[in-house]
């Protein structure tokens, strides 16, 4: 054991990314393992000790052992200075993990695996929600978020309303008007979404905030069940996901009815790791 930790602990030293004044930055070790970060694996390989401990060969591939490669790094023995097993880390744990560093911890709630078919008007509050299930019913998810035609287009500047024969677009074919579009969201998103992945810098939503309002409170529904809010929202972020640059960003108005579980979900959707 002691000539693995010694040689592990060497082998760590090169990587610069892994060392503070002189001393081994463990959380940031399990957190690469974690996240299979490219240059860990391969400083790991070099070596055939580690090879042989963290590796399982199955075929021509090579697998890394990530749970116990990070179950090595925990173990008390490879901080012989440190006076408690627990991290400097306060957090929640499920045996002696932290929750933030298992990926297998997600928000979980009925109906994460459907497609929501509602509308957000006050008449959709009367009638009972459809959920198409991702696996059971692709084809009428399909034909749900096929593109729609949309019509009575018109442009409309300081001198009023005019007819709109075209869009202006730019030498790329990109449409250069600033569209308002009157509609269910969802499917105006997935109508767009051929013409604008991964072209959007910047989304702002203003979400149903879900607070059970009166239906002479607000113009859309604003009474969802809890579990079919989430599925709502969920159906939406990952569709705004797909039109957002690498450097885009989304900023979503809500307030304390939903914020944890939107937090959570967004999370997912989004990567925490990018949350500011």
């Amino acid at each position: 054991m002691k000539n693995l930790l010694d040689s592990l602990k060497n082998l760590i030293q090169r990587d610069e990314r892994l060392i503070s004044k002189g001393e081994i930055l463990k959380n940031k070790v399990i957190e690469l393992a974690l996240k299979l970060d490219k240059d860990l694996i391969e400083l790991l390989l070099v070596d055939k000790q580690m090879k042989e401990v963290f590796f399982t060969e199955i075929g021509n591939a090579t697998i890394f052992d990530k749970d116990k490669f990070i179950k090595f790094i925990s173990n008390k023995q490879f901080l012989p200075d440190s006076y408690t097993a627990f991290k400097n880390k306060i957090g929640l744990i499920l045996g002696d993990e932290y929750l933030s560093e298992k990926k297998e911890v997600v928000l979980s709630w009925p109906y994460k695996d459907c497609v929501l078919e509602g509308g957000m008007t006050k008449e959709d509050q009367k009638r009972d929600e459809i959920f198409w299930n991702e696996i059971l019913a692709p084809d009428e998810i399909s034909r749900l978020l096929d593109p729609k035609v949309f019509t009575n287009a018109k442009r409309i500047d300081k001198k009023g309303e005019h007819k709109l024969d075209e869009f202006r677009t730019d030498e790329n074919g990109n449409i250069k008007d600033n569209l308002i579009i009157k509609g269910n969201n969802f499917l105006a998103l997935h109508s767009l979404k051929k013409r604008f992945a991964g072209k959007v810098k910047l989304i702002y939503i203003d979400p149903p905030y879900n607070t059970g309002g009166s239906l002479e409170t607000f113009t859309y529904n604003n009474a969802f069940n809890h579990s079919t809010w989430i599925t709502f929202m969920k159906n939406r972020l990952e569709v705004a996901r797909e039109f957002l640059t690498d450097d885009g960003f989304i900023a979503i108005a809500i307030d304390h009815n939903e914020l944890f579980y939107l937090g959570a979900l967004a999370d997912e959707i989004f990567d925490r790791d990018n949350r500011l």
